[in-house]
């Protein structure tokens, strides 16, 4: 038997980051049970308080477990915070000593979505990769730099430390714990029963690319906004420099510093999310809305929209159309 610890976080958490892994891992059991065999996992809900108030008091968790009564376990899950990561790191300090200890005494570690503010605060991801929640990305980079965030990723599997993506994405995770710990047809069957997606590795076809504008860097922030203003157009990287009056290479250099990205990936970013609205909204062909944001080689414009959201144009406007959800 596989004994499991779902942290409850002191303060405000996302409910469902930790009713999602308590109901996957006792799904495991009620079907093994069905088949005549033990339950695999004893899941536990270990909190630093007998109580926690989630949601402005509106619902209570009351973990079975309290961390000073805590013993080994063998995976210890760790749920999403909510609100500000730096106040809620402060709030959960008492839980990172003790995340690190089992660790290193042969218990793995998974993280949910912004859980991963709290797994790095342990110092366990240092250059190792991780996954969180993409609108979270830029804060947690800037706070710890030290780790190689994967973005787009919605699981990684690092040394029996593992991270997910954002919001229910982390069920993904859920069930590549089940097929690691139990076999493959169990986590299918568990995927069937609890109507998740399987197989799913990629939170990119989410992401809403709204620029990476919180920096104090005023001339790149103006590139920024011609660009977004102007993605129609064929601009080049000496025409904002003269623009703005910036050397190109020290414009190239702060760009990068400021957004995360190069002046041409920002601009790549900038017209796929433009192509992106247009194929979700508009009956215009794929042709039309290529056009529209300024690409005139179709090989290019399929190989970057692909490539940034991991989906074909035909794929996206199949999955996401408003026209399509309705048949």
């Amino acid at each position: 038997m596989k004994h499991i610890s779902i942290l409850v976080p002191r303060g405000e958490a996302v409910l469902s980051s930790i009713v999602g892994p308590y109901k996957v891992f006792n799904t495991v059991n009620t079907l093994l049970a069905g088949m005549g065999r033990p339950p695999f996992f004893k899941v536990d809900l270990v909190g630093l308080d007998d109580s926690s108030a989630l949601y402005d008091g509106l619902f209570t968790v009351k973990p079975g477990v309290v961390l000073k009564d805590a013993g080994k376990t063998d995976l210890v899950i760790i749920p999403a915070p909510s609100g500000d990561m730096a106040k809620a790191i402060a709030l959960n300090q008492d839980f990172l000593p003790w995340i690190s200890r089992q660790y290193k005494g042969g218990a793995e570690v998974a993280s949910l979505c912004v859980g991963a503010f709290l797994l790095a605060s342990t110092g366990l991801l240092k250059g190792r990769k991780c996954a969180t929640h993409w609108m979270s990305a830029t804060p947690f980079r800037k706070m710890f730099p030290e780790v190689n965030l994967v973005a787009e990723k919605i699981i990684t599997d690092e040394k029996g430390i593992y991270s997910s993506g954002g919001a229910y994405s982390f069920l993904n995770l859920l069930l590549y714990l089940v097929e690691k710990y139990v076999g493959r047809d169990l986590a299918i069957l568990c995927a069937k029963v609890l109507e998740i997606e399987f197989d799913r590795s990629s939170q990119s076809p989410f992401i809403i690319f709204e620029g990476q504008k919180e920096h104090d860097d005023e001339p790149v922030r103006m590139a920024q906004t011609y660009i977004e203003q102007n993605f129609g157009e064929k601009i080049t990287v000496d025409q904002l420099a003269l623009m703005l009056a910036v050397g190109r290479r020290n414009l190239e250099r702060r760009f990068k510093k400021a957004t995360s990205n190069t002046i041409a990936e920002y601009m790549q970013r900038v017209k796929i999310e433009a192509a992106k609205i247009s194929l979700e909204s508009s009956r215009e062909n794929v042709n039309e809305v290529m056009y529209k944001v300024g690409y005139t080689d179709t090989k290019a414009f399929r190989t970057t929209f692909r490539r940034i959201t991991g989906l074909s144009p035909v794929e996206y406007r199949n999955k996401y159309s408003r026209e399509t959800a309705l048949y």
